[in-house]
């Protein structure tokens, strides 16, 4: 059987081997019809401690590492330097 994939944004990585990964999704009203952005929040395995905030990431299901972990990284897709997203959120400030 195939694992569940998802792909989404490191939003936090302060603890060793893990990371929380945000997955946005779009669920449509049910009385206006129109769509809401909406976050899921993974928490992730990262082994190697590699990705880093603003990531762009691939996450597969896997058995479970701990109590919330039942994720792990499987691949950096996108990688983003952690001080050029800062300086960009305080230009929007």
């Amino acid at each position: 059987m195939a694992r569940k994939k998802q792909t989404g944004f490191i939003i936090s990585g302060k603890n060793d081997k893990t990371v929380i990964v945000g997955v946005s999704w779009l669920q449509k009203d049910r009385i206006y019809k129109k769509s809401r952005r909406k976050l899921t929040k993974f928490v992730a395995h990262d082994e190697l401690n590699s990705a880093s905030i603003g990531d762009k990431v691939m996450i597969e299901e896997t058995r479970p590492y701990s109590k919330t972990k039942r994720w792990r990284v499987i691949e950096i897709l996108e990688k983003v330097d952690y001080e050029e997203v800062n300086i960009d959120q305080e230009k929007k400030l």
